[in-house]
């Protein structure tokens, strides 16, 4: 497969087991260059995959000396590929809850709408746990509040192309959106800032343990920073943000 000159696959990875080398071959079968950006892992799956797939033209691993977290990770992917000439990240999650069988779709849809982020609107099997199905439900409606309207059909589902320098940008300046919490905080600042979006349809899977499926997830505390993150987006809608939520919902595509 020839590598794009301008979009790139990033995967932020954190002690993923055995599936990262699976995830990251089902990526290279759909796309190059496919990056993986290893946040502080200790579990050996990165250098297991590079002896698994080092080889292979289209991949680059990034290591990161401690774990900061997906955001964090993605930034500095982020970063990094712009200074390689990039302008353009698909980030999917490690763990195979993501399609890879998409990312030609979601691609294509990014380089017809450069400047729009493309984000995934999950479609759930019987897999999917009741409370992620459900429990999500309030940081769509919460979301939908600080936007005037639900311009972000999920926002925290991951598997999204983000144009890289309004990413970089915006989020690089903030303190938080550095964890689980980033995928919705990013939604809304780059939604603010002007980016529209485009919502497409995409599988979503649950993998069981035996199947290698691995959370880094802790109910208590992750909930806790999204709950700080949400109170903190909509006391700045109300302060100051809400000539821009008004201004977003017209750069809505879809």
């Amino acid at each position: 497969m020839t590598p794009d000159s301008t979009h790139i696959v990033m995967i932020p990875s954190y002690n993923p087991g055995r599936r990262l080398a699976q995830t990251v071959g089902e990526a290279l079968g759909a796309w190059s260059p496919v990056w993986v950006v290893s946040d502080g892992s200790t579990d050996g799956s990165h250098e297991a995959l590079a002896e698994t797939h080092g080889g292979e033209g289209g991949l680059r691993i990034l290591t990161l000396p401690r774990n900061g977290g997906k955001g964090a990770a993605v930034l500095a992917g982020a970063g990094e590929a712009i200074r390689a000439g990039f302008t353009h990240a698909l980030v999917m999650d490690a763990d195979g809850q993501h399609p890879a069988d998409r990312i030609a779709d979601f691609m294509k849809a990014s380089k017809e709408a450069p400047d729009a982020m493309i984000l995934g609107r999950p479609e759930f099997g019987p897999d999917a746990p009741w409370v992620r199905r459900n429990g999500r439900r309030l940081s769509v409606a919460l979301v939908a509040i600080v936007l005037l309207g639900l311009t972000v059909h999920d926002p925290l589902f991951g598997f999204r192309v983000y144009p890289l320098a309004p990413l970089v940008r915006i989020l690089g300046p903030v303190r938080g959106a550095r964890r689980y919490d980033f995928d919705p905080e990013a939604a809304v600042r780059l939604t603010w800032a002007g980016v529209p979006s485009l919502n497409l349809a995409s599988r979503c899977r649950y993998l069981s343990r035996a199947e290698g499926g691995v959370s880094h997830f802790h109910y208590v505390r992750d909930n806790a920073r999204m709950a700080w993150m949400h109170s903190r987006l909509i006391a700045e809608l109300l302060l100051f943000r809400w000539p821009a939520a008004l201004r977003a919902r017209r750069n809505r595509l879809q």
